[in-house]
């Protein structure tokens, strides 16, 4: 695990969440948006968005048309129009306009789940969180560092495995690598650094030798 971590800190040097946002506001309609959806997409439709609704105490105002008219070329955008309304109706009416800190008010929200909430705990907060995504639950059971079947199994694993202070960085690491990396159809296990230390890439060889490939 320690080898694991050096090595994906060394190819990933001080990481960040690739959606753009200045204030945790930002960042939650960010990741709202982002399911289903690139990160470069979201990156496209939010400027527009945020010139028009700053803040949670704007877009409370908005309605739902209005918003889906503005990020339309996201996927679900009809339904992510209606919770990003509601969860800014709820923002102004019980925290004054501003993010709760806590993971478990935070999914009260609604289109707020448990990995949207380590999201935002993690980057805009430093609460240390690890949010299990499509790369992270695929880049993690490859390696064998963790073995779930379910996004809260390999978060709670993770979570024992490495250390509390290196959980948001590892969040970013493991997605840098599932997709530049470890991708889903064809990973390139002949140029990873990481090959020495994975599971996968260990099961894969053996079979090869023993297929005669």
């Amino acid at each position: 695990m320690q080898a694991i971590l050096q090595r994906l800190e060394e190819m990933y040097p001080n990481p960040k969440t690739a959606l753009n946002h200045e204030t945790p506001f930002e960042l939650l309609v960010a990741t709202i948006l982002s399911a289903q959806c690139t990160d470069e997409r979201v990156n496209l439709i939010t400027p527009g968005l945020f010139a028009q609704y700053p803040d949670a105490h704007a877009l409370a105002q908005a309605s739902e048309e209005d918003v889906a008219e503005l990020i339309k070329t996201a996927g679900l955008w009809r339904s992510k129009a209606k919770n990003l309304v509601a969860a800014a109706e709820i923002l102004v009416d019980k925290y004054g306009g501003e993010l709760p800190r806590t993971r478990e008010e935070l999914e009260k929200l609604p289109g707020v789940g448990r990995k949207t909430a380590n999201v935002i705990l993690a980057n805009a907060f430093n609460i240390p969180a690890i949010a299990v995504d499509t790369h992270v639950f695929r880049v993690a059971n490859r390696l064998g560092i963790a073995q779930g079947k379910t996004p809260l199994e390999v978060e709670k694993q993770l979570m024992e495995a490495i250390p509390k202070e290196k959980w948001a960085d590892a969040h970013h690491w493991l997605i840098y690598h599932g997709r530049q990396v470890c991708q889903a159809r064809k990973p390139k296990c002949h140029i990873c650094p990481l090959s020495p230390y994975c599971q996968y890439y260990a099961e894969s060889t053996t079979q090869s030798h023993t297929t005669g490939r």
